[in-house]
């Protein structure tokens, strides 16, 4: 998997949109309406995603993958991993569905995609 196919991959999920709130370099893609909430970080070697509800569930990625895998600045203590391009791609899509979920879960009921929860 690449930058490229992360971003199609995401934006392709209901109601997802791309946002860029801290300038150039600072891709994200959110859920929801307003300022929404992110559910990818998205660089050129690696993407962030909430890999767990827990950091306890995160972490089951850094023991799987300890060279690919890293818990991201300032979020990894809310479950937020960076995880290389290099893992396989159907565990980064696992990934990117998870982190979706989790995104949408905590939005209002009313800024909930239909649907979300069978992607």
């Amino acid at each position: 998997m690449d930058e490229q196919t992360a971003t199609d991959y995401s934006l392709a999920l209901p109601g997802a949109w791309l946002d860029c709130p801290w300038g150039p370099g600072s891709t994200v893609i959110k859920i929801g309406e307003g300022r929404g909430r992110i559910f990818v970080h998205l660089v050129e070697t690696r993407l962030s995603v909430k890999c767990g509800r827990t950091r306890e569930e995160a972490d089951e990625w850094l023991d799987r993958y300890p060279e690919q895998a890293r818990v991201m600045p300032y979020d990894g203590r809310f479950g937020w991993n960076s995880l290389d391009y290099t893992i396989p791609e159907p565990e980064l899509i696992e990934a990117i569905r998870d982190s979706y979920r989790f995104a949408a879960a905590a939005l209002p009921k009313s800024q909930r995609p239909d649907g979300y929860e069978a992607i």
